[in-house]
């Protein structure tokens, strides 16, 4: 699938005599005058709209990561055997030779620090911390059965988006931009928002790797201007400002016929779609034609920055053509006062990501959106107890079983899918590996994971590695 650079189309722009600043000008006016848009107004070259392998249910991805793990004992697996051996340590040979960050293999049990209840027509259990999403649960599918190879944050990140632990590997968001390209002519493709305090794994998670940068996520602030100094200086008019952009695209254009280097053709691409964010930018993030019934679905407010907000915005980019939206919410390691820290995380989340599913459905959007909740890992069912650190009643990591859930986009909602032992350490039953969970979401796109490939240094390379298989049941 490597693309092809279009000779013909950049000798044409750099010798033609039109400025593709007024080009662009030109375009943003007429849709301002609420003309149609074309197949002239598409994105061309290398974010240009491209075929699936398949018919695939989904048109674009939300991914909402819950970034330091949520404990999955306290939300969605619950485990009464822990309640009865709480304070006794699991068996060795139960343990075997699990590896962990800060904690001793014979760490004490600790019981779930929430009550569970069955919700909807499917019956899912779900902890007393997730009221929201009980109402929209015949919508999703639950998957208890995930399993990671990593037990540290950066690494279990990356690995999450990435399909491998280190950096320097294209993220999820980039395969998929990179194998469908765009709709959105004035938006990015891959949008990356962030509403805590760090993401361990940096922007190796929404790097484009070795594909071109063209398919790297962009970062967008969550409130007030998406991306900062966009907005043309004081003094400065729309016409200097295509002026301006003429000049730097014939120099750049005319280097790129002579090198035919793919990063030049993404600076280009940078320069005009920051033209045009100028336009669809202040439009996209003011929510004043929202009404008062969405934003209280949600739970936000149109000018003050939070995880619901983002929901809304992510909902909005969709809408506008966006292929891919993550959403990382930070605050999740819960290595001290883990009831705490699910208590804090769910009120800033649960309402808002049940908002979106709901919302998505009622717009008629959730069929071709596909939504995905989770985090790097999960939490072990043993204490974490450090009087050094200061930590009690904590969890630590645990790659070994945890949970995530799907909504919308080929997925079958009303699903609880695969099981794990009764002291939540060990998967008993359907096993989704995270390459698996990639695999998943590129068919739920139309896209086959072995056939989505990238050829650099001598070798084919894919986001699942050379693993991976479908999760048939969770399909529609």
């Amino acid at each position: 699938m490597n693309p092809l650079l279009d000779l013909t189309r950049r000798h044409f722009f750099r010798d033609c005599g039109i400025g593709v600043g007024k080009m662009a000008l030109a375009g943003l006016l007429a849709e301002s005058l609420g003309r149609p848009a074309t197949a002239a107004t598409l994105p061309v070259g290398l974010l240009a709209p491209k075929p699936p392998h398949s018919a695939g249910r989904a048109k674009a991805v939300i991914q909402l990561f819950m970034a330091g793990a949520p404990s999955q004992l306290e939300l969605f697996d619950h485990k009464p055997k822990l309640a009865a051996i709480e304070g006794i340590p699991i068996p060795p040979e139960v343990i075997g030779g699990q590896r962990y960050a800060f904690i001793r293999p014979d760490a004490a049990v600790l019981g779930p620090q929430y009550r569970f209840a069955q919700h909807g027509q499917s019956g899912a259990e779900l902890s007393e911390m997730l009221p929201h999403l009980a109402g929209v649960v015949d919508d999703i599918a639950i998957v208890k059965s995930c399993r990671t190879d990593q037990f540290n944050h950066a690494p279990a990140q990356i690995f999450m988006n990435c399909g491998f632990a280190q950096p320097g590997r294209p993220s999820i968001g980039s395969w998929v931009t990179y194998g469908l390209g765009s709709e959105s002519r004035d938006l990015p493709a891959f949008v990356v928002m962030s509403t805590g305090s760090g993401i361990s794994g940096g922007s190796a998670c929404w790097s484009s790797g070795f594909l071109p940068s063209v398919y790297t996520g962009t970062r967008f602030r969550n409130a007030g201007a998406p991306i900062l100094n966009v907005d043309s200086p004081d003094g400065a008019d729309g016409r200097l400002a295509a002026d301006t952009l003429d000049v730097v695209s014939a120099i750049n254009r005319r280097r790129l016929a002579i090198d035919g280097d793919p990063e030049i053709a993404t600076r280009i691409a940078s320069y005009e779609m920051a033209h045009r964010l100028q336009t669809s930018a202040p439009e996209l993030m003011n929510l004043a034609d929202e009404s008062p019934e969405t934003l209280a679905l949600y739970g936000c407010t149109p000018e003050e920055a939070s995880f619901a907000r983002a929901c809304l915005i992510a909902r909005r980019l969709v809408e506008r053509g966006v292929r891919f939206v993550t959403i990382y919410h930070e605050g999740w390691d819960g290595h001290s006062d883990v009831a705490g820290n699910v208590k804090k995380n769910c009120e800033s989340t649960d309402r808002a990501s049940a908002a979106l599913v709901a919302d998505l459905k009622r717009r008629g959007m959730l069929d071709s959106t596909l939504v995905v909740w989770g985090g790097e890992f999960g939490r072990t069912p043993m204490v974490e107890a450090s009087a050094v650190l200061g930590r009690s009643k904590g969890r630590d990591h645990h790659p070994n079983a945890f949970t995530m859930w799907l909504a919308g986009g080929g997925i079958r909602g009303g699903v609880t899918y695969g099981e794990t032992d009764e002291l939540g350490f060990h998967i008993a039953r359907d096993e989704v590996h995270v390459h698996d969970l990639q695999a998943t979401i590129l068919h739920c796109l139309g896209l086959d994971h072995e056939r989505l490939t990238y050829r650099y240094q001598g070798r084919d390379f894919r986001l699942t590695d050379v693993h991976g298989h479908v999760v048939r049941g969770i399909l529609a």
